[in-house]
């Protein structure tokens, strides 16, 4: 199967060498490069992508508008690359949908994995970005509080799904109640996903096979009405059932 990618990002070098080591490898190809958010998503609309390497801060629109409007109407994952790992792009970012986050300085090898793990429906964070967002936006949720308090950013159970709050057969409930309709072993599943644990990893972990673990990742995310694994690390911390350390 050959991973359909855009490329956005208003340097033409960046652009350009990002494609290039993209287009490079057998199971990828570069469908279309963007030089702005509006050329991205118009690039989106047309090629139908697997896969968009999304600029943070590009002119005409920027890259935060551009995921909103890719994740609203399409299936395409988003990648952002940035030169920062500033709190507000990371939460921005999630709520809108996206997949996986790269520092623009990622080495070849990292950024052509980056977008086969996304790809995987993994999660994608870089290390500080991931330090970050576990330390100060994925708080854990006290007893009998408020799951975002002190202005922290809304939870992502519902923004990120983009399906969320219709109305429909549980979708606005609570991310305790949804929680609640997960299974010991999906449970459990969730648990190692918010440990950074491969499905590998989890199926040792739990002595089952990795069909049985990709089984139970794609239930709890249909449960959770989370988009992908790296929302179900955020959940997780968000609703207490991990602790930061």
């Amino acid at each position: 199967m050959t991973i359909r990618v855009v490329v956005a990002d208003d340097q033409e070098l960046v652009r350009t060498g990002f494609a290039m080591i993209l287009d490079a490898q057998p199971d990828i190809e570069v469908v279309a490069e963007a030089a702005d958010g509006a050329q991205a998503v118009a690039a989106v609309r047309e090629h139908g992508p697997d896969v968009l390497l999304l600029d943070v801060r590009m002119p005409v629109m920027d890259g935060l508008t551009a995921a909103q409007q890719v994740c609203a109407e399409s299936d395409c994952k988003v990648i952002m690359l940035t030169t920062f790992d500033l709190d507000e792009y990371v939460h921005t970012a999630l709520k809108a949908g996206v997949s996986g986050f790269l520092l623009k300085d990622v080495r070849r090898d990292d950024l052509v994995h980056g977008v086969r793990v996304v790809m995987a429906g993994d999660a994608l964070l870089a290390p500080s970005i991931t330090r970050r967002l576990i330390a100060e936006y994925a708080r854990p949720a006290q007893p009998g509080a408020p799951l975002s308090p002190g202005g922290a950013p809304a939870p992502l159970s519902a923004s990120a799904s983009g399906s969320a709050g219709d109305g429909e057969g549980g979708r606005d409930k609570g991310p305790r109640s949804l929680l609640q309709q997960l299974t010991a072993r999906e449970e459990e599943t969730l648990r190692c996903i918010a440990q950074g644990m491969s499905n590998a990893e989890i199926a040792a972990a739990l002595v089952v096979s990795e069909h049985t673990v990709k089984t139970h990742v794609r239930n709890l995310l249909a449960k959770l009405q989370l988009r992908d694994r790296i929302h179900a690390v955020v959940f997780a911390y968000e609703t207490g059932l991990v602790s930061p350390g």
